[in-house]
């Protein structure tokens, strides 16, 4: 499948073509899945990264401070992201009407054009749950909230972006019972970047939790990976990574050494589904992964050569 979308996609979008070609990289030559050209994700900054002529519906944006070009995911069929998260949701943790969904996404919800937003608010309508929401700085309702919640054997998922997760805590100490803390990571310049083991510590004793789940996602991607605990990552069937040498951005390394993520979407049918991206990590024989952190710019070897 991935082969023939990577056909298609050469044959329809006109920046990605013109990547494979300056590469040259032949569509015809390609027959492996390691033999797909993956495109560095700087190209949506810069880029019009599409596959088809239709009406652009939703335009997606990363975040970034002033003076800092963002990302920008131009989505021709909304519906594709829907059945996406949707379908990987429910293979994650089963159906959304058996859980009040809580979203303490502030940074997200201060500006326009977030995927993680379109998804958590719908997701927050389909578990169908009077107490779901979105929280922006209202942290004494919110604590009251999860508090009556978990004490009624209400099943709940608090998605955070990291910071705001930390706020929270240093506010409140929980022992809860019945929900599971999702963070988004980032600490979005609010806080100083910490590993993830020292993360997961401190929220897993503020929240009285065993692990804290994850969510691997970005604006360029219309899928998400889920970590259920100690940050390994799984995929859902149409998406899978790959890890590449980070000295050599056309080659690979093995199972359980570092490199930088590239991923396969297939569900970006309609954008780019071969993205280098600018993590790094590595890959476990079962095809779980691991995020380790970004590369430095001045890291970037491969994927700045490719931008030149």
């Amino acid at each position: 499948m991935a082969l023939k979308v990577f056909r298609y996609q050469y044959e329809n979008n006109l920046v990605y073509q013109e990547f494979c070609d300056f590469l040259n990289v032949e569509k015809q030559s390609v027959k492996l899945l390691k033999e797909i050209p993956f495109l560095p994700i700087q190209f949506f900054k810069s880029h019009e990264v599409v596959s088809n002529d239709n009406l652009i519906q939703e335009t997606f944006t990363s975040s970034g401070t002033t003076g800092i070009i963002t990302s920008k995911h131009l989505v021709t069929d909304i519906s594709l992201y829907e059945q996406s998260y949707r379908k990987a949701f429910s293979a994650f943790y089963g159906n959304i009407e058996d859980y009040a969904i809580l979203a303490l996404l502030p940074s997200y919800l201060e500006r326009s054009g977030s995927s993680l937003i379109y998804m958590v608010k719908d997701l927050i309508q389909l578990s169908n749950n009077e107490h779901s929401g979105f929280y922006l700085n209202n942290y004494d309702e919110l604590i009251l909230k999860l508090i009556e919640l978990d004490n009624s054997g209400q099943n709940v998922i608090l998605i955070g972006v990291t910071y705001a997760l930390l706020d929270l805590i240093e506010r409140q100490n929980f022992q809860l019972k019945n929900t599971i803390i999702m963070e988004t990571g980032g600490m979005k310049g609010k806080r100083k970047e910490i590993i993830r083991e020292e993360l997961h510590n401190i929220l897993c004793k503020g929240f009285g939790v065993s692990s804290i789940h994850s969510e691997y996602g970005m604006t360029e991607l219309l899928s998400q990976a889920y970590s259920l605990g100690n940050g390994i990552f799984e995929c859902p069937s149409w998406m899978q990574i790959l890890i590449r040498d980070p000295e050599d951005a056309l080659t690979y390394v093995d199972y359980g050494k570092t490199g930088g993520i590239n991923v396969i979407d297939l569900a970006n049918i309609n954008s780019c589904s071969f993205i280098a991206t600018q993590d790094l990590g590595k890959k476990n024989p079962n095809n779980s992964f691991e995020v380790l952190g970004r590369f430095d710019n001045s890291d970037i070897r491969g994927c700045n050569l490719m931008v030149i």
